[in-house]
């Protein structure tokens, strides 16, 4: 059957792409199907779509336009494919990663499933930050939404020169985007940040644009770079501001530009490094780097520059824990309650635990406050008395520590 196709395409790809698809979720798209909704007719639908990739003739429909609010204020807008899209570029993906990933960076984290995860970045940027006493921080404006299209098809013809791969790669980058009132918006720049296919094209071109460019201008100098997110690390300010005003000409000359608040050079402040600078902390991947008191091996305090979790992820996660409204699940009980929340809490503790815990526990602690006003809501000797029920919830943490994932990290 696929003799008599244009383009050789595997059927068990396209079938373990619906898979991932699936494991992965997400929001239906314009035409406002869903996952489960396109497995009640899983086979028609897998060959519809094999076919057409195989004979050349898959149009991708339009993407969705989702916005969703800021944390620091605005509005970023996403573009979500249909589930069906999202199978097609899943297909592409297995194809393609195989042959790009062994060519990245080793210091470039984060994009794809075999690299490390954003937990070995900032592992990385710990121990470079005591190696080294200046960091760039940079942050790319946009990126996402201001990739230039001849750009990227240019570096991706650098790794691939498979005929199909490069068509729907074309397609995607040029599918109209629906806004909510239904209105379709023609696109000649940038890549959907919620597209499967987006976060590997945009490794590609950083992998060309700033990871082998850094590697072969400055070989001394060390980067960790997650996404669109990059650190260098620079032994005296001269040469960051140096490297800096390099990095900035060399992204300008490809259509990028930096976040001019966000990008800047710190200064990594501790016991031996005493001096002091307009900038001396950042954030990156949700942990604010900075001084902070540390306790040695050998029993000791001094200051060390750190990460720990930043004060903007602990008021995303309290933001996460009133939208539960626990106090309004009366009708659950707490061991019903710890199976719903648990997953969502041990996740926060696996990343934002790794380094300085104590960090996260005033968060943790607001879910202990939750609690109590579920408690008073639900058992009538509570009703007005938030000491008993909070002498209650002790006794429960006391009889049943491994209940709640925050108990068993400590918070009780």
């Amino acid at each position: 059957m696929n003799k008599a196709k244009k383009f050789v395409i595997s059927q068990i790809k396209v079938r373990e792409a619906f898979y991932r698809v699936k494991a992965s979720r997400g929001f239906a798209g314009i035409d406002r199907q869903s996952v489960e909704e396109f497995e009640q007719d899983l086979e028609g639908n897998l060959y519809k779509l094999w076919n057409r990739m195989s004979s050349g003739t898959y149009f991708p429909p339009a993407i969705k336009c989702v916005e969703i609010p800021k944390a620091s204020g605005g509005i970023r807008k996403l573009g979500v494919p249909t589930v069906a899209d999202r199978v097609a570029q899943t297909v592409v993906k297995l194809y393609l990663e195989p042959e790009v990933e062994p060519k990245f960076h080793k210091d470039s984290y984060g994009y794809e499933s075999g690299n490390p995860s954003a937990l070995d970045a900032l592992a990385t940027a710990k121990r470079r930050c005591f190696e080294r006493d200046w960091v760039i921080v940079l942050d790319l404006r946009a990126f996402f939404d201001e990739l230039d299209h001849k750009l990227v098809m240019e570096k991706l013809k650098e790794h691939t020169d498979c005929q199909w791969i490069l068509l729907y790669v074309q397609r995607w980058l040029l599918a109209p985007m629906q806004q909510e009132d239904g209105q379709l918006v023609g696109r000649d720049r940038g890549s959907p940040k919620a597209s499967v296919i987006s976060p590997l094209l945009s490794n590609i071109v950083l992998h060309h644009v700033f990871d082998s460019w850094m590697a072969t201008t400055f070989p001394s100098v060390p980067f960790t770079r997650y996404a669109d997110d990059a650190l260098v690390y620079c032994e005296t300010k001269k040469q960051a501001e140096y490297v800096k005003d390099a990095i900035q000409r060399r992204l300008s000359a490809h259509m990028l530009r930096v976040t001019e608040t966000k990008t800047k050079i710190v200064y990594c402040k501790d016991t031996k490094r005493a001096g002091s600078s307009e900038h001396e902390q950042f954030d990156f991947l949700g942990y604010t780097f900075r001084p902070r008191l540390v306790k040695t091996a050998d029993d000791r305090f001094m200051v060390g520059f750190t990460p720990a979790m930043s004060a903007e992820a602990g008021k995303k996660i309290r933001e996460e824990m009133r939208s539960w409204r626990l106090n309004m699940r009366s009708d659950k009980s707490l061991d019903e309650l710890a199976r719903e929340v648990n997953p969502k809490v041990q996740g926060w503790i696996n990343y934002y635990g790794r380094f300085h815990k104590s960090a996260m526990r005033p968060s943790l602690e607001k879910l202990n406050d939750h609690l109590v006003k579920w408690a008073m809501r639900k058992y009538k000797r509570f009703h007005r008395s938030p000491r008993r029920a909070e002498e209650w919830l002790a006794e429960m943490a006391k009889t049943k520590p491994e209940l709640f994932a925050h108990w068993r990290f400590g918070v009780k």
